[in-house]
């Protein structure tokens, strides 16, 4: 961005012009630098330096017309920096250094002819650096919390404050956690780049279980005063849709995508005007996204088409498109919904998708089974704390005309419930029922 002829430049606009930048190139930009430095910790501080100071550089001399290419140079500045301070000259920044002046800028950070307006990579191309970026903050050796974390950070180019604000924990909390993994990825000595052919399969269940839980919590919140968050089911859809880009021939990437989407297709008819749940049987299909609703089906055929069989998430693509076919409720394929739990659950047992197969045997026709199904469950204890089963007893046992215990499990329900537009829901139905 120009100056204005009137003064100097925009800062606002400069501001929003680092912020895109930074949200559509970050993983790239940090991927390029660890493979350049060689040091993943090193690569994400100095380009969160970069950007800090581009968002001060910027809005006094405007954007330069590189902006990528702004931010890369002066990121491996703070990089030669860097090693400069752990060593003063020695081979290794000089090498460095060298590799920077034939990259287009000088040892100082001044552009020189040729490279240095041209994109430092094609933009029409996803490179193995953002693949890199993804199996190294998904690595096994890091905490679940630390996984979300790191990839929403490096991959998603989210700051502290954003995913502290998404999952409603303090923002000390994020860094510490982002903190403490990379100090856990250096002292594993975890090399960057993609893993080996052989374990790309096994690491891979760890990258689709981030993005899982990401998406999760955005198309259902655990707790706050918002059903939905959109913001961060969306980046889990943007993150999903460059792994199946990155791994064509992985089914379950595609499945994990087609899963996201055809979800989030329904997301303008879950909640009101007020921010109100609005429950399956209510909801107005008109309002369901039918473009995302073809890209999960497209998504979904070729998960298929690998003829290898659908995992888990395939399997629970599946159970939404039957959702997304459906004109109503009642017109729902609740035999195919009920199959496909029972092959889910065979597959990847987990007491939700009993739950999950007891809601959709009841609405099969067989609400009988379904409590029973529901008592097994109560009586393991494995869902004890969990809002969950109480909310689908009520549920069972209001449809099978037991009005006052049904009342009693919604209420209870309400109780373990952490997120209050939930809450308010289940305290409506208990009150229909006195």
């Amino acid at each position: 961005m120009p100056a204005t002829p009137d003064g100097p430049p925009d800062a606002d606009a400069a501001r929003r012009a680092a912020a895109a930048v930074w949200r559509i190139e970050s993983a790239r930009i940090v991927g390029a630098l660890a493979r350049w430095t060689g040091d993943f910790a090193l690569a994400e501080d100095v380009a969160q330096e970069a950007l800090a100071e581009a968002l001060v550089s910027w809005a006094r001399s405007g954007t330069p017309a590189s902006p990528v290419g702004w931010l890369l140079a002066t990121a491996r500045r703070r990089a030669i920096d860097a090693f400069r301070r752990r060593s003063a000259l020695d081979e290794r920044y000089a090498l460095l250094a060298g590799q920077l002046a034939e990259g287009g800028f000088s040892a100082g950070g001044q552009a020189v002819a040729g490279p240095a307006d041209d994109p430092p990579w094609d933009p029409d191309r996803i490179d193995d650096d953002v693949l890199a970026l993804v199996f190294i903050a998904c690595h096994p050796v890091l905490s679940p919390e630390a996984r979300v974390a790191l990839t929403l950070r490096v991959v998603g180019g989210l700051s502290s404050q954003e995913i502290a604000r998404a999952f409603l924990v303090p923002v000390p909390t994020v860094q510490a956690r982002i903190t403490r993994a990379k100090k856990t990825l250096a002292a594993a000595g975890v090399p960057f780049g993609p893993p080996p052919a052989e374990e790309r399969r096994e690491r891979l269940g760890a990258v689709l279980s981030v993005l899982y839980v990401i998406f999760t919590e955005g198309s259902t919140a655990t707790a706050g005063d918002r059903l939905l968050r959109p913001d961060l089911a969306r980046e889990a859809v943007r993150l999903a849709r460059t792994l199946a880009s990155l791994l064509p021939a992985e089914p379950e990437a595609h499945a994990l995508l087609a899963l996201f989407e055809l979800t989030a297709a329904r997301f303008p008819a879950r909640t009101g005007p007020d921010g109100e749940p609005v429950l399956l049987e209510d909801q107005d299909r008109r309002l369901w996204d039918r473009a995302a609703i073809r890209r999960g089906r497209a998504a979904l055929a070729r998960a298929v088409a690998a003829g290898r069989g659908l995992g888990p998430y395939g399997l629970q693509a599946s159970i939404a498109a039957c959702h997304a076919a459906a004109p109503s409720v009642r017109e729902t394929d609740w035999e195919r919904v009920v199959l496909l739990y029972e092959a889910l659950g065979r597959m990847a047992p987990s007491p939700v998708v009993d739950l999950n197969r007891a809601v959709a045997l009841a609405m099969a026709g067989a609400p009988d089974r379904a409590l029973d199904l529901v008592d097994r469950l109560a009586a393991s204890g494995r869902l004890s704390g969990s809002h969950l089963l109480p909310t689908v007893r009520g549920e069972l046992l209001a449809r099978l005309g037991r009005p006052a215990e049904a009342r009693a499990e919604l209420e209870r329900a309400a109780r373990l419930c952490r997120n209050t537009r939930e809450r308010s829901v289940l305290l409506r139905k208990a009150a229909a029922l006195e």
